[in-house]
């Protein structure tokens, strides 16, 4: 409903109305269209809505936001000197792919936790086994996920493969990371733009970009940066539209939540080889599948679309410099989406200091700045930022 009042209905002619669920429907197009009482009702929503914006607004003024200067210069200080003799040059620059990685050797690694989630059971596995209210029916699906692995397995219903490359890289303007074609870092081959904590932080916090774990360029410092793409869902539509032909909804559910698993299953694998053997900073890690889920290691792979780097046009230059549809098969829609949508990609930092965390809301300063970095119309980099604005965008009116 916040979304409705805030984001539609001001920039929407006719009366737009949210309901909870389809059974409210009836009722509510029944009163937009009841002559009697249309123009009361209309009237009542809107005042609702109006209200809703006011708490909003007033909600947002409570919370202190920086300078773009500002937080710049409240990022975290990395002595990179002194971190120089810890950063470790990849095996190899370039790209390294995987075709038809082994689901048998992703399985044991799964976090079964979210699986559940997708299925609107709650709690932690294993723990959610000895739930008196959802405990049987978990271990029921459970049971039956395995058999459906096993089915995955044995007839190849699902392909998996990967991709994954290393490059030299340094920040340049606070910012932005450039990577370049080899060690010389002569010839700029992409830029990446980040996005920096905008809202007051405690005395001693810093305001992060991901721009932060890489050092700077007139450090002279030589870093380097890495990025991945993988999937567990090629294949997958025909078993699914069996599935549904044959109106048997639970299998193609089933189906295509364990394959979402199995790709973020192959994402955490992919980063821990990643660790170990392909950039090999951290060579004798010995971890279990559940210090992995709780990532009990340094490193992050963030990507583009989360709270780290919530805008989804990076995406792009990550699909580009992998050669990712050629490559390994997932294709990007309009939108930015992954096709097949068990598909996961990212970015990995390997300094100590690197970790995930929320951009949140940010200035009409930075926006401006981001959107002329990125070569990008204004408009263009708050329609891509809507979520994470702390003002309200210009916006033409939709007839409806």
């Amino acid at each position: 409903r916040i979304h409705t009042a805030v984001k539609i209905d001001p920039v929407y002619s006719g009366t737009v109305l949210h309901v909870l669920d389809a059974s409210r429907s009836v009722t509510d197009v029944g009163n937009l269209l009841n002559a009697g009482n249309k123009v009361e009702f209309k009237q009542k929503i809107s005042e609702e809505y109006q209200k809703m914006r006011e708490r909003h607004q007033n909600k947002r003024e409570t919370k202190k936001y920086l300078t773009l200067e500002e937080v710049r210069e409240n990022k975290i200080d990395i002595d990179w000197k002194e971190s120089e003799s810890n950063i470790v040059t990849p095996q190899f620059f370039g790209t390294k792919d995987f075709q038809d990685y082994s689901l048998e050797e992703l399985i044991p690694y799964i976090d079964w936790t979210p699986f559940f989630q997708t299925w609107q059971l709650k709690g932690k596995y294993p723990k959610i086994f000895e739930d008196e209210k959802v405990g049987d029916e978990a271990k029921k699906l459970f049971d039956e996920a395995q058999v459906m692995l096993d089915k995955m397995v044995k007839e190849k219903m699902v392909q998996a493969k990967g991709i994954i490359g290393f490059w030299p890289a340094n920040t340049v303007s606070d910012d932005d990371i450039e990577l370049y074609a080899d060690d010389n870092r002569n010839e700029v081959i992409k830029t990446f733009n980040t996005l920096r904590q905008q809202n007051e932080k405690a005395k001693g916090r810093p305001n992060y970009a991901l721009a932060d774990f890489i050092a700077p360029k007139e450090t002279g410092v030589k870093d380097y940066m890495g990025f991945f793409a993988v999937t567990a869902g090629l294949g997958i539509e025909e078993h699914v539209d069996k599935y549904e032909k044959d109106n048997d909804m639970y299998n193609s559910i089933m189906l295509k939540a364990l394959a979402d698993r199995l790709a973020e299953t192959f994402a955490e694998r992919m980063h821990e080889r990643v660790r170990k053997e392909f950039w090999a900073y951290a060579p004798n890690e010995d971890l279990k599948p559940d210090q992995l889920i709780t990532e009990e290691y340094h490193g992050i792979r963030p990507a583009p679309g989360y709270p780290a780097c919530p805008e989804h046009t990076e995406k792009g230059k990550l699909f580009d410099l992998l050669d990712v549809e050629e490559k390994v098969q997932i294709e990007l829609t309009d939108s930015y989406a992954m096709y097949p949508a068990s598909s996961v990609s990212g970015m990995y930092f390997s300094h100590p200091e690197s970790r995930y965390f929320g951009l949140g809301k940010i200035g009409k300063d930075q926006v401006e700045d981001y959107a002329e970095r990125k070569g990008m119309t204004l408009e263009e980099a708050e329609r891509w930022l809507a979520p994470n604005l702390n003002y309200e965008p210009e916006a033409e009116t939709v007839e409806g």
